[in-house]
């Protein structure tokens, strides 16, 4: 176990924490046989990484890499289809462990989550490092992954900590060394800055964070907006947000990629079908609606093409994700070749706070309905319950 030392090591409460490629560590600890190999968690003739072990990142294998580059980096990898109900299991075994040491966790995804150990030493007669660090060793021993946890003075210095030394890794930034620390960082490590906007920085000069540190709050202000002003605030390590436990996800999705390219809009459908109920049930059991329709669509240029449509009320059902975003891809799909397509909610809201119109008329039979097959799912197994178009498929 690694020994830390640091200043402010006893003064500092906000946590990250990251489990290793988690899917892949799941598909290890699963099979054993596979310690000691590189493991993708993915497939398909054209799809793409989902995550993998840190063996096959030697070989330069990323997330979100198309599957055939993967396979000419890692030939020797071996494949493993996700399996995201087992993965959702293992979740929940792990975000029950963070309950039992704080109540104030904000979830990012499956894997990751940020926690908030403020007043509770007397609680667990130990720092929150210390707290921290036997959660590490509690996960590892009950659930057979391991995790980094990123320990700071802020969500952002703890987010980046966490992956400054994976895996199994704990890491501190604290308060007194946050500016020097992010100083020769390149502007991409700030949350929010994606490849375009690292572009457009670069080409304004500011290629490290240290750059934006240097400069005027008010120039950046004029430069960017109130995004300058967060820059600004970022680049002196300082961030205000607080670990909110109900801060819900803004956003959910499912998608696919074909083996071959899809032309015909009624062969775009028989696939969007599926992807409607996957993001429908998944929104119901997380007892979520989204106020709106999202679909995605990829060419065979990778030209990416994004359609939105706010509905009156915010939806779970599958039924009406799938009439909205069928409307929206038969204006879009005249003739194209289509390599992905993909469909998801937004403006999510808690299924308490949606308002009656989420169980008015048709949506409230539409609701009924799929809630007793997501029952019999649950009893009998995914095949009991197919639908025409599924069969179809």
């Amino acid at each position: 176990m690694r020994l830390i030392a640091h200043d402010e090591l006893d003064a500092l409460s906000v946590a990250h924490l990251d489990c290793d490629a988690f899917y892949a560590s799941v598909e290890k600890r699963d099979a054993p046989e596979l310690r000691d190999r590189p493991v993708i968690v993915g497939g398909g003739v054209r799809g793409v990484v989902t995550t993998c072990c840190y063996i096959a990142r030697m070989s330069g294998v990323r997330s979100a890499m198309p599957m055939f580059k993967a396979r000419q980096l890692c030939p020797e990898a071996v494949e493993i289809k996700p399996n995201f109900a087992k993965y959702r299991h293992e979740s929940g075994r792990i975000m029950e462990k963070l309950r039992a040491v704080t109540p104030l966790i904000q979830t990012l995804s499956l894997d990751e989550a940020w926690l908030d150990l403020s007043g509770t030493t007397r609680l667990h007669h130990a720092t929150p490092a210390m707290t921290l660090a036997r959660l590490q060793l509690d996960i590892e021993r009950d659930v057979g992954i391991t995790v980094s946890v990123g320990l700071a003075a802020n969500k952002f210095l703890a987010k980046v900590a966490s992956d400054l030394d994976k895996p199994r890794g704990f890491a501190v930034i604290g308060a007194a060394e946050a500016e020097t620390f992010l100083a020769p960082r390149p502007v991409g490590l700030l949350p929010g800055v994606g490849p375009a906007f690292v572009r457009t920085l670069e080409s304004d000069g500011y290629r490290l964070i240290g750059d934006l540190a240097a400069e005027e709050p008010k120039r950046l202000a004029d430069r960017y907006g109130v995004h300058g002003l967060r820059l600004s605030r970022l680049a002196h390590g300082l961030d205000a947000r607080a670990v909110n436990p109900h801060e819900g996800r803004k956003s959910m999705s499912a998608e696919t990629t074909f083996n071959e390219d899809l032309t015909s809009v009624a062969e775009l459908e028989d696939v969007l079908w599926p992807l409607c109920e996957r993001v429908a049930r998944h929104a119901r059991a997380e007892e979520i609606a989204g106020r709106v329709v999202v679909l995605k669509l990829r060419r065979n240029d990778f030209h990416i093409l994004t359609r939105r449509r706010t509905l009156p009320f915010p939806t779970q059902t599958a039924r009406t994700l799938f009439t909205e975003a069928r409307e929206m891809l038969a204006a879009e799909a005249r003739g194209q070749r289509w390599r992905l397509i993909g469909v998801g909610l937004s403006e999510i809201v808690a299924e308490s706070e949606a308002g009656g119109d989420l169980f008015g008329g048709d949506e409230s039979r539409a609701l009924s309905n799929e809630r007793a097959i997501d029952a019999l799912r649950g009893r009998f197994g995914a095949e009991v319950v197919i639908s025409g178009r599924a069969l179809k498929r």
